[in-house]
């Protein structure tokens, strides 16, 4: 079947490249994340505490079940992503994580809201972040990074809009009819994207990535010319090997696979427990509370500038020098506290903050379909977003009890700045991986 007669059968244009449209439908995915991230949970945790009468630990506990629970789930999901494709899975996790928030506001105890934060730390952080974060991937080859980018800076912001909405609406209407009204909105807009809007692959509507007309390099064209390069490195071993994407078990066995998984595991622990604890940590730096809050403000700024940076070079630069440098601020935020004050300084800490969180995640979603293909992406990345998910739940108790231990967070920080640093080591010394061979 031709290409106009493809896309005509599926009830779309063959002649506008659908790809942005697929970017902007991502974004709003993982915009829509926010209700199940911690910064979307913290606008509902004291008047969840009042009502339900519940101590802050019991909560937070609570939480640290939840997530860890929710994290097991994830390279199951992986699996159906590449199986199902997006469309159909965005589906399922749209319905589920709706009913999973709507069900947050029935809960009455210590033991239904752990199972609460189950279903929303499973479908909102984790699976439809995993769902968002792949969408885009099989739409582009030379612009892959920087497509990846848009979706992570634009959903980023969208998601920082979360507590203000999920605030005003606890104010207005209550906490418990705040979790139902957000269930509702991700119902409303990505049921109907996911059945309407979303298309799995440019192929589906007789496209190609980039937009590319039908005699342009598309993605087998991206692997014979990476074949070819391959084999002028080591002619003698590619001249009769050919090329394959890598099974999740292949993946596994490459260190840089383990150097993305350190990045994402340090920068969701650590820069999770450091935010959950703002306003005490930089408290104790003589900021004032509004003065604590006010620096999400350079975290997101710095989130939205770095996603865009990383996206439009992650193709071109070795991963290596990307992660060296998000470890770098990573521990530069983390050994600063003690020198933090209002103004400058804290504006600094937050820019490292943001930055050094945004690069790892703009790397690992950026870089591995270049690395791994895209055939089992999925379930690469569902062991990736797991392990990250799972790292969420236990930095703010880390960090809380190492507090409790030491009298102080910066004396925790310095224990804690070993794991960027590990990290760093790891990726520097990893080599960056070729695809599998298999030989005549």
């Amino acid at each position: 079947m031709s290409r106009r007669r493809r896309a005509a059968a599926a009830g779309r244009s063959a002649d506008r490249f659908h790809g942005w449209r697929m970017v902007a439908f991502a974004a709003v995915m993982l915009g829509l994340t926010g209700p199940g991230q911690t910064v979307g949970v913290s606008a509902f945790v004291d008047p969840m505490m009042a009502a339900l009468d519940l101590t802050r630990s019991e909560v937070s506990a609570a939480y640290l079940v939840g997530t860890l629970i929710a994290s097991t789930a994830l390279p199951g999901v992986g699996r159906v992503l590449d199986v199902r494709g997006t469309r159909r899975t965005l589906v399922v996790v749209a319905v589920a994580l709706a009913v999973a928030l709507a069900a947050m506001s029935a809960v009455s105890g210590l033991v239904t809201l752990a199972l609460g934060f189950v279903g929303i730390r499973m479908f909102g952080q984790g699976s439809l972040s995993l769902v968002a974060t792949n969408a885009v991937a099989p739409w582009f080859v030379r612009r892959r990074g920087f497509a990846i980018a848009v979706v992570t800076a634009v959903g980023s912001s969208l998601i920082a809009l979360v507590p203000l909405l999920a605030t005003l609406g606890v104010g207005r209407v209550g906490w418990r009819a705040t979790w139902v009204a957000l269930g509702g909105l991700v119902a409303v807009v990505l049921v109907p994207v996911a059945l309407r809007g979303f298309v799995d692959r440019p192929e589906d509507v007789g496209q190609r990535p980039d937009g590319d007309p039908d005699d342009g390099p598309g993605e087998e064209d991206g692997r014979v010319l990476t074949a070819a390069a391959d084999a002028a490195a080591a002619p003698d071993a590619a001249a009769k090997a050919v090329r394959r994407d890598h099974t999740r078990g292949e993946a596994l066995r490459t260190p840089m696979l383990w150097a993305l998984i350190g990045g994402a595991v340090a920068t969701g622990m650590l820069t999770t427990a450091m935010s959950f604890h703002q306003i005490d940590l930089l408290g104790e730096q003589g900021l004032t509370p509004l003065q604590a809050a006010a620096n999400f403000l350079p975290q997101t700024v710095a989130t939205f500038s770095t996603v865009l940076g990383v996206g439009a070079i992650v193709d071109r630069v070795a991963p290596r020098w990307i992660l060296l440098a998000s470890m770098t601020l990573l521990a530069a935020a983390m050994l600063a506290v003690p020198l933090v004050r209002p103004g400058a300084a804290a504006v600094a800490y937050g820019v490292a903050l943001g930055a050094s969180g945004a690069a790892a995640r703009s790397l690992e979603a950026g870089a591995a379909p270049r690395l791994y293909g895209l055939r089992h992406l999925g379930a690469i990345r569902g062991v990736v977003t797991a392990l990250g998910v799972a790292s969420t739940a236990l930095g703010p108790l880390a960090l809380s009890l190492g507090r409790d231990l030491t009298g102080g967070y910066a004396t925790t920080l310095r224990w804690l700045v070993l794991l960027p640093v590990t990290v760093a080591v790891l990726g520097m010394l990893a080599p960056e991986p070729g695809a599998p061979r298999v030989t005549d």
